[in-house]
């Protein structure tokens, strides 16, 4: 089994690194495998909703999106951790987000994904609402921890003193492992649920 977890923050040891570190520690004990990509400070643009995608089963911008896809399609478990600026996730990470989850054509139904949090002060929870949805969009169980995923600090480093916030990362990290597992013993026995053909509309016609 396998996590695979994406540091949003162009400090590739900063606070988000902080909390992501301490679910990994967490996920080595559970027998979980895990690879933490940096991406905060890679060039990646935007989507263009060029749909290319569908035809090519990819992006047309060759990035560190394609090569994030196939690690996204043999994991177990998706973490997504971001630094909060002014209220949201580092837009970076959304344009990575974005384009890999619009791009890649395999189901992602019932790959455990979890949200994580890094500011000063404000704006966690609003990051962690944006960064859900990505999951909720895909079929894919969240896993909760025992409270909204965030951890405090200001200077790269200081989360490392948010003795609640480290404790949320250490509880999340088992809640998600639980899942994870609970999940691959159902697929043997009840197999994915049966999905219909998806009705789309534009609320038109």
């Amino acid at each position: 089994m396998k996590v695979l977890m994406v540091n949003g923050s162009p400090n590739e040891q900063g606070n988000t690194f902080t909390a992501l570190h301490e679910m990994e520690k967490v996920f080595m004990e559970e027998g979980i495998e895990t690879e933490i990509l940096h991406i905060g400070k890679k060039d990646i643009r935007g989507c263009i909703g060029c749909r290319k995608c569908s035809e090519k089963g990819r992006c047309i911008f060759e990035d560190a999106v394609n090569e994030a896809a196939e690690k996204f399609e043999e994991c177990d478990g998706l973490v997504v951790g971001s630094p909060v600026y002014y209220a949201s996730a580092n837009a970076t990470l959304i344009a990575f987000l974005t384009r890999l989850f619009y791009s890649t054509p395999f189901d992602k139904t019932m790959k455990v994904g979890a949200a994580v949090a890094a500011a000063r002060r404000g704006g966690l929870t609003a990051t962690y609402d944006e960064l859900n949805k990505f999951f909720a969009i895909s079929g894919m169980p969240i896993a909760s921890g025992q409270y909204w995923n965030g951890i405090h600090g200001a200077v790269p480093g200081e989360a490392s003193q948010d003795i609640e916030g480290l404790q949320m990362m250490r509880t999340l990290a088992r809640n998600m492992a639980f899942l994870i597992k609970s999940i691959a013993l159902g697929k043997e026995r009840y197999k994915i649920p049966e999905k219909e053909v998806f009705a789309r509309m534009n609320f038109i016609h």
